[in-house]
């Protein structure tokens, strides 16, 4: 999927805003950059963060996050992101992008596809 340079860096700077959110454990901004869908499925901070520290304990407390290719799936634009957990395994998050009205991207999805020894 080919974006422009600004929307890609925008879509950057969203991802790695919403992770130092989780490690400031600011549930309150962590959900302000998820996409609307996001924000109705979980419906409260509580339950998101929740979510995330049970299901996403890379992406909530990684030690390094390295940038991939930004792809396309399911129709959004995906960013590729390779993170290391506190215990160094190495995980792919595939974040699933949406621009909303305003121009400004919010994360629609995000999934851990494990990594084989790179």
């Amino acid at each position: 999927m080919e974006l422009e340079k600004t929307d890609r860096d925008a879509i950057r700077r969203i991802i790695i805003a919403q992770i130092e959110a989780f490690q400031a454990d600011d549930g309150i901004q962590a959900l302000l950059y998820a996409a609307p869908t996001i924000r109705q499925q979980f419906k409260t901070v509580a339950n998101f963060m929740s979510m995330v520290r049970d299901s996403y304990y890379a992406v909530y407390r990684p030690r390094g996050v390295l940038f991939g290719e930004l792809t396309e799936m399911q129709g959004f634009p995906a960013q590729n992101v390779f993170i290391m957990s506190q215990s160094c395994e190495i995980v792919k998050a595939v974040y699933l992008m949406q621009q909303q009205a305003s121009m400004d991207w919010r994360i629609a999805g995000c999934f851990l596809v494990p990594v084989e020894e790179i």
